[in-house]
């Protein structure tokens, strides 16, 4: 993969993310070298921290993973210009480690959180060193145009995928009226019934973590029920808080929504508005998280938060500030 003098059509790009485990206990090569198991559930782990921080299935492809001892490469073509950008952002703000320790900690039942050291570059360009100039990583990733098609290795493993997403569809027989009921203290996630019960703090640093430039779908779709987050509310937060980031943002967003509703702050209305906003993964870690902390739903206490000079609140526009959403629906 070389740099080279690229035609006006369509946006295209490549970039490959270098992948290695910081914890002893845990080896990403040799795990994908597993034929049996080890090698699907390292390529989903990848798989869902894309959909994750590039906004969905649409704008990109996986072309091949190798071996680059004692990393595992990870080469990825990109065919929209925003959907890259949205993964660089996505990375710089360490958003990319966050999915890739979350999703491997779920898939592969580890006991504590997985450290990931990565790098990313475009042909010899090393972009961690130049993340702070964005226009400048496109243009080395636009530069970089990939030399293969897609490996025949990730055509199987993207099939899996598939059969895996549908199968619960073809195998679970059709409901009844009365199945199909859920009990009002319990909601209905992929087929399955869970307890619902309050928000917790740990679902607020989940979401947190997760969410990433996302927050502000979740916060409109959560809006729709909610007073506090009607109107100017989610461009207000966004405004506020933009120098703390997107985890504080994201923070503050589900805080207001806590004490707005009270005890109908539930973790089914959050996981419902994640559905909505095609955030199937993250979904599931709000679930898992869910069943671990079955013992002790207490809800989240108010953060005591360091005082701070604020900007000025910002006037109200005639338009609404609207960032469409990039994500396709992950099955």
């Amino acid at each position: 993969m070389a740099d080279k003098t690229v035609d006006c059509g369509p946006w295209t790009g490549c970039a490959v993310m270098f992948l290695q485990s910081l914890s002893p206990a845990v080896n990403l090569l040799s795990l994908y070298k597993d034929p049996q198991e080890g090698k699907f559930i390292i390529f989903k782990v990848i798989k869902l921290t894309l959909i994750d921080s590039a906004g969905g299935l649409g704008g990109y492809e996986i072309l091949k993973v190798h071996d680059a001892d004692p990393f595992l490469g990870v080469e990825v073509k990109f065919v929209d210009v925003g959907v890259c950008q949205q993964f660089l952002e996505s990375y710089s703000s360490g958003a990319v480690h966050q999915s890739l320790s979350q999703h491997s900690c779920r898939l592969l039942a580890l006991s504590q959180e997985l450290r990931v050291e990565t790098q990313l570059k475009a042909s010899t360009h090393i972009l961690d060193l130049h993340l702070d100039k964005l226009e400048l990583c496109l243009q080395h990733i636009h530069l970089s145009q990939p030399e293969r098609l897609c490996d025949e290795e990730i055509d199987r493993l993207e099939q899996l995928l598939k059969i895996q997403a549908l199968r619960p569809a073809v195998q679970s027989p059709a409901s009844t009226p009365e199945e199909s009921q859920v009990p009002s203290n319990c909601f209905k996630f992929q087929n399955r019934v869970f307890e619902d019960r309050m928000l917790t703090a740990a679902d607020v640093q989940s979401f947190s973590n997760g969410v990433g430039r996302q927050w502000k779908n979740v916060g409109r779709v959560l809006g729709k029920s909610c007073r506090a987050l009607k109107g100017p509310a989610i461009d207000n937060l966004a405004y506020e808080y933009e120098r703390e980031g997107l985890y504080e943002q994201a923070y503050q967003l589900l805080s207001r929504f806590i004490q707005a509703e009270g005890r109908e702050a539930k973790l089914g209305r959050l996981v419902k508005a994640l559905e909505d906003c095609k955030l199937t993964s993250l979904a599931e870690n709000m679930v898992d998280t869910q069943q671990l902390e079955r013992s002790d739903p207490t809800p989240i206490p108010l953060r005591e938060r360091t005082p701070r000079l604020r900007r000025p609140p910002r006037k109200e526009c005639s338009g609404t500030l609207f960032s469409p959403l990039r994500s396709g629906l992950m099955q």
